[in-house]
């Protein structure tokens, strides 16, 4: 069973959400405000927040941003703000994922295993080795990553994406591959934040997609990750 917090103003869709959820076998608590949300967090101990952007009071980024400063924990924003630069900013306040209302119970439910299966605290019997690109040394199981011998201190989402790769080294992943395999969305869904969580790693790793050292696009291709003295010549493309 999940526990479930439920961060929504409205009361339709607070109700809403909270029988679909409780249907499919989740604890749900739910609240109306983020300051409700912040004081549940110790008492109720959620596995997964849903979080409204648009919030009374405390707006749903601050609400992200306070979570993300005391705990690790998986945050999905719920939101009818369906813009690019919305999703961006979600997501890069701490967010691990962003669903546009209005969406179907399926759908959330799906999201809902996504994100717990990608930060799922289940570990392996074994520790699986750590993969080495270069100067970056990635540890899967311990889900840290060092440059150069110094840690890089990555978001959940930014660690599944730079492992996904490093585990295929020297090979062109397709976006459409890190959405369906990093992201566990649909193929052809109309989600960019590939993209953007691939400009974040840049940044985390010193470059940029003109001059890259370790990340690589392929124009119209994909995207690979390789060492800088094995990463050819491919052509940059923005992203």
């Amino acid at each position: 069973m999940t526990k479930v917090l439920l961060i929504e103003d409205d009361p339709a869709v607070r109700r809403g959400v909270t029988l679909a959820l409780r249907r499919r076998g989740h604890e749900v608590e739910e609240v109306a405000s983020g300051e409700d949300g912040l004081a549940s967090l110790e008492d109720f101990r959620p596995d997964l927040v849903l979080l409204d952007l648009m919030l009374p009071g405390m707006s749903g980024l601050e609400v992200c941003r306070r979570i993300r400063a005391v705990r690790q924990l998986p945050i999905i924003i719920l939101s009818a703000r369906g813009d690019d630069l919305d999703m961006v900013m979600g997501l890069e306040t701490g967010a691990d994922d962003y669903i546009v209302k209005p969406f179907g119970s399926g759908q959330l439910e799906a999201r809902i295993k996504a994100v717990l299966r990608r930060l799922g605290s289940t570990e392996p019997d074994e520790p699986e080795p750590p993969v080495r690109v270069g100067g970056l040394l990635v540890f899967p199981s311990s889900r840290e990553v060092t440059l150069d011998g110094e840690p890089l201190e990555l978001t959940p989402r930014e660690f599944d994406l730079l492992c996904y790769l490093a585990r295929r080294q020297g090979q062109v992943v397709s976006r459409r591959e890190l959405l369906a395999e990093v992201w566990q969305q649909p193929l052809g869904g109309a989600d960019k934040t590939v993209d953007v969580h691939l400009s974040w790693l840049r940044r985390k790793l010193g470059e940029t997609a003109q001059k890259p050292r370790y990340l690589h696009t392929v124009r119209t291709v994909g995207v690979k990750l390789a060492a800088p003295d094995d990463a050819g010549s491919p052509q940059p493309e923005r992203g």
